[in-house]
């Protein structure tokens, strides 16, 4: 009674599933998937149930074997990302003002206009860390295009009060407008 029961249960799910996620199809209908795909052997015999002492406890009887095919589909989305590093070398000599323009890239062009913004770390910068801001960094306020190009650095040499070779990164990240 209990086996009986079992092999309805599995014959239930097996309809159930094909019929939810699939159809069932015969194994001789199985389209052309090419060499890569390979649809693995169905049993062909009735199997023995065995319990952890290795004592037979009862017999699965194969009634029908089918194959199912079933074929999904998935929509990628691949975010918005900054393509270019850049890095930008400036002499300022004396007290001059010097504005660089730079270009960023991105992978592709924004699915909506108006939504994203790109974030600086700093846009306001001490270079020479004597606490006084003289550098600048400029760009539009929304990214609307594969390659931004009307951003500038801004750099007043009047503001920097030390001599020497001033480093700093700048992280850039993309943000929502919301």
């Amino acid at each position: 009674m209990i086996r009986k029961t079992i092999r309805y249960i599995f014959i239930f799910q097996i309809l159930f599933c094909s019929v939810l996620y699939g159809e069932v199809i015969n194994i001789d209908k199985i389209p052309n998937l090419g060499d890569d795909i390979k649809v693995p052997e169905l049993p062909t015999e009735d199997i023995d149930e065995v319990d952890n002492q290795g004592n037979v406890i009862g017999r699965r009887v194969l009634e029908k074997n089918t194959t199912v095919y079933l074929e999904s589909r998935v929509k990628v989305f691949v975010p918005l990302e900054i393509m270019s590093d850049i890095d930008i070398e400036a002499l300022v000599i004396d007290d001059q003002k010097l504005k660089i323009p730079f270009e960023i890239e991105l992978n592709k062009v924004p699915e909506k206009q108006d939504y994203y913004r790109l974030h600086y770390s700093e846009k306001e910068i001490d270079i020479d860390s004597d606490g006084q801001i003289d550098t600048y960094i400029y760009s539009s306020p929304f990214i609307n295009t594969r390659i931004l190009k009307d951003n500038i650095l801004y750099i007043d040499g009047e503001k920097i009060s030390k001599e020497g070779t001033f480093k700093r990164k700048i992280y850039m990240t993309i943000e929502v407008r919301e």
